[in-house]
């Protein structure tokens, strides 16, 4: 059902706490059921996404009960899994599809996984090669190339891999398959990714050992049962700080977000384009995190890419909108990545910020933004991704007329309680 927003250029104010981050809530499920003992997970993400992280491990036969502050898994450890008898469903999760791959890959049972239709037409083949060369036996269409994906769990061996391109998801699920294959694993980066597998490993007990673009991970390690408390999303974060810095006369607080320094390149791109936002450090253990208060401001466009794009690879929507506000031009470039997300994001953005009126152009590896220009109303489409359906909610702040969302629900996948949110600074 489609969702009309009109704001007449308001200007925010107030505090609020972002929801979870995603990429750590699945991951504290995975190494929750992964250990030995009863995990707690503070701060979970009640989104689509990570829900179904919780409904396959439970048809793995773990226990995992949901209260509304904390997500409470008892497991035996992986070894103590059971062989599903239906298909492990990942609905719209391309993290709970890539990293189970190799979670799966080294168990002693057959399992299928399988999303929905945009999973079904995101590429595996990354994912399945490595895995592959340690000895797993993963099928699908195409070769693996596409879900459905059939894994019978069989003995894995260790590998010594260089990463083609910068990927926390391939890397995460090389180093989770790493934990049952024999041997020393070792995996090379051509730049840093983010490394939230890398910290929850040694939150959950094991020896991981990382230098430069180096990490090493010995198999036959065994988990333990952790409390894990998740800091807020900065890649749902970064909408409101884009709200903020846009509309003029705000000024918004965002409580507790994560500020792992593999994720926080739209930090960077915020102080580079002139606008300003304070850091507050909160003393945490494991992740670090911080309240981050941002001011309207006055942007002017710069170039974007390089080692930076990893650090930022899921903010890029919200940022080719706020360069539409910024004076100059912004190039976005090296992230070609977005073409293989929940859907070709490039040319998604593109079409979708020139409907508002965006002097916007695709280049085979990014974007060129002509700022500043005067966004109008127009009916936009989600295209069922939820940073791009963020995105357009975003654009309506600045936009003079009507913003239409054909599917707004699909931002529930990240951010269940936007809406309330945005709702909350704006009035």
């Amino acid at each position: 059902m489609a969702l009309s927003l009109t704001y007449n250029k308001p200007s925010l104010k107030g505090s609020i706490q972002v929801p979870g981050d995603k990429s750590i809530s699945h991951r504290a499920i995975m190494f929750g059921s992964m250990a030995t003992g009863k995990t707690t997970v503070e701060g979970f993400l009640m989104g689509d996404d990570c829900l179904s992280t919780i409904a396959c491990f439970k048809k793995l036969g773990v226990k995992i009960d949901i209260s509304d502050k904390l997500v409470t898994i008892q497991s035996e450890g992986e070894d103590s899994w059971s062989e599903p008898s239906e298909v492990l469903d990942t609905g719209n999760s391309g993290t709970t599809t890539r990293l189970m791959l190799g979670l799966l890959a080294g168990t002693g049972f057959h399992s299928v996984l399988a999303g929905d239709e945009s999973i079904a037409k995101r590429p595996m083949k990354r994912i399945i090669n490595p895995l592959r060369e340690m000895g797993a036996d993963i099928r699908g269409r195409m070769d693996g190339q596409y879900t459905p994906l059939a894994v019978q769990g069989t003995g894995l061996k260790a590998i010594d891999y260089t990463l083609p391109v910068a990927s926390a998801q391939v890397k995460s699920a090389i180093l989770l398959a790493a934990l049952k294959a024999e041997g020393k694993t070792i995996i090379h980066e051509p730049i840093a990714s983010r490394d939230h597998t890398e910290i929850m490993l040694e939150h959950f007990g094991a020896t991981i050992a990382r230098e430069d673009h180096l990490i090493k991970l010995e198999g036959g390690q065994k988990l333990t049962a952790a409390h894990v408390q998740v800091p807020g999303d900065i890649s749902s974060a970064a909408f409101m700080i884009g709200a903020a810095l846009i509309t003029e006369g705000s000024k918004v607080t965002l409580k507790n977000v994560g500020i792992n320094p593999t994720r926080t390149g739209i930090l960077d791109v915020v102080k580079q384009m002139g606008g300003i936002i304070e850091i507050e450090e909160i003393d945490t253990q494991g992740e670090r995190s911080a309240d981050l208060t941002v001011t309207s401001s006055a942007l002017k466009g710069i170039e974007i890419g390089g080692d930076l794009i990893p650090r930022l690879i899921d903010e890029i929507p919200l940022i080719a909108l706020i360069a539409t506000q910024a004076e100059g031009t912004t190039v976005i470039k090296d992230a070609e990545e977005l073409r293989v997300k929940e859907t070709d994001r490039i040319a998604a953005v593109v079409k979708e910020l020139s409907k508002m009126g965006a002097n916007i152009e695709a280049t085979e590896d990014g974007m060129i933004i002509h700022g500043p220009t005067p966004l109008t109303g127009a009916e936009m489409t989600s295209y069922g991704d939820h940073r791009l359906g963020m995105m357009a909610a975003i654009g309506a702040l600045a936009a003079s007329g009507e913003i239409v969302i054909d599917d707004p629900d699909c931002i529930s996948i990240s951010y269940p309680n936007f809406f309330e949110q945005l709702n909350l600074l704006t009035n």
